[in-house]
């Protein structure tokens, strides 16, 4: 379940780069922060229960986090 952790880091690491290159600074720094999360605990040798309870924790964190940005802050069709 470590190794999964840090796979998970490795493609947050990717997005951070992605979004960094299209000029995202916000999702950027938001994806190097999960990138920092998924790294950490990929490297503390937990056991598989306490890992599901991260990961579980981080998904209601994370749709907690969207919700409110989707609903209180995201303008639709503001771009530049």
């Amino acid at each position: 379940m470590d190794n999964m952790f840090k796979l998970c880091g490795f493609w947050t690491g990717i997005f951070a780069v992605m979004f960094y290159v299209g000029d995202m600074m916000t999702p950027s720094l938001l994806m190097l922060a999960s990138t920092g999360f998924f790294i950490l605990f990929g490297y503390l040798k937990l056991t598989e229960r306490m890992y599901l309870y991260l990961f579980g924790a981080y998904l209601m964190v994370f749709m907690v986090g969207f919700s409110y940005y989707t609903n209180f802050i995201y303008t639709p069709g503001a771009g530049h």
